[in-house]
């Protein structure tokens, strides 16, 4: 994890990126000079010519870097339950990042809610995720959602996820958790 350090690496290939925070696909050419801002999340923030740009872990090699290992929830012993599957929901919403803020998407308040229903067959679930974001022009948060939702479903026992952006209420810095605020000096 990198927070606080900048890394200056070059791009080894042609990289497919997301620019922040519009949210547009670009392909950042093999040979520019790139710093890596964070690595947070299955996910780098590296600014190129001055812009900011999201790559995805699985193109670490364009950085020079081998990919991480995909975070998932781990398996629980014997079948899923309820409890078990909005635990390990919780815990994967806190490896969402925003890419400019390296906190997590559950302790900067944008979670509102985690509901878990259960299908019609024994130990098979649905998820459904209230969230928000830091500001509703955001181009990132469809990104963001859709990070969630696949984190979502490699739960075990869960066959649905949806994540829903909504904005009410409103998104504030008071949503912050005591521990997020510390670690941004915010307190």
């Amino acid at each position: 994890m990198m927070i606080g350090r900048t890394y200056d690496v070059e791009l080894t290939r042609d990289c497919p990126a997301v620019q922040v925070p519009w949210g547009s696909p670009v392909t950042l050419d093999a040979g520019s000079p790139a710093q890596i801002t964070q690595h947070l999340g299955g996910s780098y923030t590296v600014m190129v010519g001055g812009n900011l740009y999201r790559i995805q872990d699985r193109d670490a090699d364009a950085l020079g870097l081998e990919p991480e290992e995909t975070e998932q929830a781990a398996a629980p012993e014997g079948p899923a339950t309820a409890e078990s599957v909005e635990q390990s929901a919780w815990e994967l919403l806190a490896t969402c990042y925003d890419p400019e803020i390296p906190i997590d998407i559950v302790n900067l308040g944008l979670v509102y809610g985690c509901t878990v229903s259960p299908l019609e067959e024994p130990g098979h679930f649905r998820i459904e995720v209230n969230m928000t974001l830091t500001a509703p022009g955001c181009g990132m948060g469809t990104l963001i959602a859709d990070e969630a939702r696949a984190k979502l479903l490699s739960i075990h026992g869960v066959d649905d996820a949806e994540v829903q952006l909504v904005w009410d209420p409103p998104w504030s810095r008071e949503m912050i958790s005591e521990a997020a605020r510390l670690e941004m000096g915010m307190m």
